[in-house]
């Protein structure tokens, strides 16, 4: 298969809880990868003694299990299938969320039967309902994404391409990451129907019938918003000032109801604001990016024009991936991009299109070198030639994504 990409990040995370007992759930967007990680965990399990006849594979989208949708039939035919394992069974459920009370079921057979399961979902409040307390303690989330720069040029030299990185950079920006696109052969406009049709079952399946929202004209017009404003800050009253002055009057609530079911769906992802002083998290006027940056050029047709935009983007969903807990932060007046967080290690980044003007080589430090602290700060661009100054690093943002560690 084209697009079986070994993506040892995840692998990595998941293999040390493989035979654990708790249960392993795998979110992210539609089409970013989870069904490919699935294979990619069997194909690990048969190279290491296990055997294709202890698994159990469902994908919930294919009709032919439409009827297992209802917990009793899925309960009683998983049972039949699993006593008919000779030791471990191995549970693969795709796209779970399409089976109401799941939970029970997955804990019922996680007590009471000798299986190992691997569950994947597509919004990310896939576990955070009621019935979640049944799995309570009980699980382990991974979150999937498209694939980074690092993947994206493995894919594209799995295709016999072969570029300097600049030049795969610049083909990253305009494609993006999702992994079909990626690793697939065909016409842009084929590329950009895909995108279209991702974007539309997102948009019908996943935020306009799970919410059971009506204005669906509201709703595109909120997400092209959004992907317009990509890394701006913004609000659901700035969003409504906007659409009033179109002519449309919409309250408040509802505009954050539909920004709120956008997050759900793994569309879009929030920045809070930090006070870096004043060690504060404001949840108002957030950042918002978008899961895949194709995605966004696919709608708007403007990634290089808005470079500086796709740039942040890229950098919050490498974080993202990473791992890293991500806010944007501010001293006083002064805003920095991004400061990254993970096992009590914090990293300050800036991040520009070029460094080509005295004025931005101001703002772009400045906000870093009234920080009083030794953790790393980092001014990313894609100028050739650096100019790191006191005690600040500025590196090649597409380097400095290829990068093992941060």
């Amino acid at each position: 298969m084209k697009d079986m990409i070994n993506r040892p990040l995840y692998l990595k995370q998941i293999i040390p809880v493989i035979d654990k007992d708790i249960i392993k759930v795998i979110v992210g967007f539609r089409r970013s990868g989870k069904s490919i990680l699935l294979k990619l965990i069997q194909d690990y399990l048969l190279e290491n003694g296990r055997a294709e006849s202890q698994f159990i594979k469902i994908n919930f989208e294919d009709f032919f299990y439409y009827d297992y949708r209802d917990p009793k039939q899925l309960h009683d035919f998983l049972k039949e299938k699993i006593a008919a394992i000779n030791g471990k069974a191995y549970l693969f459920l795709d796209e779970i969320q399409e089976v109401t009370g799941f939970e029970q079921v997955i804990n019922s057979l996680r007590v009471s039967e000798n299986v190992d399961i691997y569950i994947t979902g597509s919004n990310s409040n896939l576990l955070s309902g009621e019935l979640a307390t049944y799995l309570a303690g009980r699980y382990i989330q991974f979150f999937v994404y498209p694939f980074s720069f690092k993947e994206y040029i493995s894919a594209k030299e799995e295709l016999g391409e072969s570029k300097g990185i600049s030049d795969y950079f610049l083909a990253y920006i305009r494609e993006g990451g999702m992994p079909f696109v990626v690793t697939q052969n065909l016409p842009l406009q084929i590329k950009e129907n895909y995108l279209k049709d991702i974007y539309h079952s997102v948009v019908l399946k996943d935020i306009i019938e799970r919410n059971s929202i009506r204005d669906v004209a509201l709703l595109e017009r909120v997400i092209r918003f959004a992907l317009a404003n990509t890394g701006q800050i913004f609000s659901a009253t700035s969003i409504s000032k906007y659409l009033k002055s179109q002519g449309r009057n919409v309250k408040v609530d509802t505009l954050l109801n539909y920004l709120k079911y956008c997050v759900d769906a793994l569309l879009f992802y929030p920045l809070a604001r930090n006070d870096l002083k004043g060690k504060k998290i404001f949840q108002t006027n957030a950042k918002y990016y978008v899961v895949d940056h194709g995605l966004r050029e696919t709608l708007l047709h403007d990634n290089e024009t808005e470079i500086q935009m796709i740039l942040e983007n890229i950098v919050a969903l490498e974080a993202f991936r990473r791992g890293y807990a991500v806010t944007i932060g501010y001293v006083g007046d002064y805003e920095i991009d991004f400061v990254i967080e993970k096992e009590g290690q914090k990293i300050y980044l800036q991040v520009t299109y070029l460094l080509n003007a005295s004025k931005t080589i101001e703002r772009e430090f400045r906000s870093l070198l009234k920080l009083a602290d030794n953790y790393r700060k980092i001014v990313l661009s894609m100028d050739l030639v650096l100019q790191p100054r006191e005690g600040i690093e500025h590196l090649r943002v597409e380097e400095f994504l290829l990068r093992e560690d941060w």
